[in-house]
């Protein structure tokens, strides 16, 4: 609606002493054309704006003028107190600072849109850490927020993964980032883009010397390259594999975006007949396997026991210890959900593939044969350490 472009732009303008009339049409999804025919309108209703056209030129409010209008609509605000989760704002030190913002922002707010701002809050709650993904390490943001802020160049201790020694670099940090509850500080390292896990940052300090960043890059472009390096890396192996139908959910979850072919997680049956002693409403079982928790390319992790015990009385998926004792041992859901179905998995190097040992006999590499040599003694070793008898450096009994 042209009412609320109107509010945005001036919005907009409230918040930078110029602003280019290509960037509003782009902000806003409309023509420059049309842009300047709202700041028309707008100089019509005795907002004092102007625009000044050439290479610095853009559409700018008369200095001082400020309104006082919110233009926040009903939506708006839910989805302002829906949004904020605690965690980010308490890495950085901002849970205070953030319960005063809303508070003004609930005293600003039209008193029809109150009600429902509040509610919002209490309706809705966001959990941004992973499932088990247990206790995290205490990270210092301070001196990288700092570094972030005031534009300088950061002095790093950083260990890398699987590292015992910490390396020093020097740094042109272009911005904090929290993904999934795990904080990263973006930075260029000899101009080039890099990720460091703040968890991992030994000691960070401040320089005196001015950041150096490339031209023209800000931190989402920055993280969006680096995002796709991660996750985009190219494929050498691919493994064709046999999964068993009842394992298959798990598998989606765990393998995440190394699958190479798209899999139709097709509905559990539902048994003909309920199993004895239960309650025919109980006929229909939905699959309890773990929460979802991919892991990164690369980065391969078991996320969740693959026992059926385990996978029955995870509270994640609705089911609890007492519903497993409810059902009273293992149900057979016939042959139909014992079938295999075969897929494709994409991994860096073939070492990775040892990820597939965690589903035991449910899951089945069919090729390429290096593979498949890979986890064969991969198991032997594991049958050479399990069946040797007592654990190594411990006496008998």
């Amino acid at each position: 609606m042209k009412s609320d472009r109107l509010l945005s732009i001036l919005l907009l303008l409230q918040t930078r002493a110029r602003v280019p009339a290509a960037e509003l049409a782009e902000r806003l999804e409309v023509s420059v054309r049309t842009i300047y025919r709202d700041v028309e309108s707008l100089s019509a209703a005795g907002v004092p704006v102007y625009a000044e056209r050439g290479r610095h030129g853009g559409i700018s409010l008369l200095p001082g003028y400020r309104t006082d209008v919110t233009g926040l609509t009903s939506h708006e605000a839910r989805a302002l107190f829906a949004l904020t989760a605690p965690g980010s704002h308490s890495a950085l030190g901002l849970d205070g600072a953030l319960r005063s913002a809303l508070r003004k922002v609930m005293v600003a707010l039209p008193a029809p849109h109150r009600p429902t701002a509040e509610l919002a809050s209490r309706r809705i709650l966001i959990d941004p850490d992973r499932w088990m993904s247990g206790p995290r390490p205490t990270v210092d943001l301070n001196a990288l927020e700092t570094a972030v802020f005031t534009d300088r160049r950061l002095r790093l201790r950083y260990r890398h993964s699987g590292a015992t020694r910490s390396h020093t670099y020097t740094v042109d940090p272009y911005g904090l980032v929290a993904k999934a509850g795990t904080w990263y500080l973006v930075a260029d390292r000899g101009g080039a883009p890099r990720l460091f896990r703040a968890d991992r940052i030994a000691t960070a300090t401040v320089t005196d010397a001015p950041v150096r960043r490339r031209p023209g890059v800000e931190l989402a472009d920055a993280w969006e390259s680096l995002r796709r390096e991660v996750e985009e890396r190219p494929v050498a192996v691919r493994v064709r594999a046999r999964v068993r139908r009842s394992r298959l959910d798990m598998l989606v979850r765990i393998v995440g975006s190394l699958l190479a072919t798209r899999v139709e997680v097709l509905p559990e049956p539902v048994p003909d007949q309920p199993a004895p002693g239960r309650d025919p409403d109980l006929a229909h079982v939905p699959d309890t396997d773990r929460a979802p928790d991919p892991v990164a390319r690369g980065d391969a992790q078991v996320v969740a026991p693959v026992g059926a015990d385990a996978e029955r009385t995870d509270p994640a998926d609705g089911s609890s210890a007492g519903d497993a004792a409810e059902v009273g041992g293992a149900y057979d859901m016939g042959d139909a959900y014992d079938e295999w179905v075969t897929v494709e998995i994409g991994y860096t190097v073939a070492g990775a593939a040892r990820q597939l040992l965690q589903f035991g006999t449910d899951v089945e590499v069919l090729d390429p044969p290096e593979v498949r040599a890979v986890l064969a003694a991969t198991a032997a070793r594991i049958t050479d350490l399990y069946g040797a008898g007592d654990p190594v450096g411990e006496p008998a009994p």
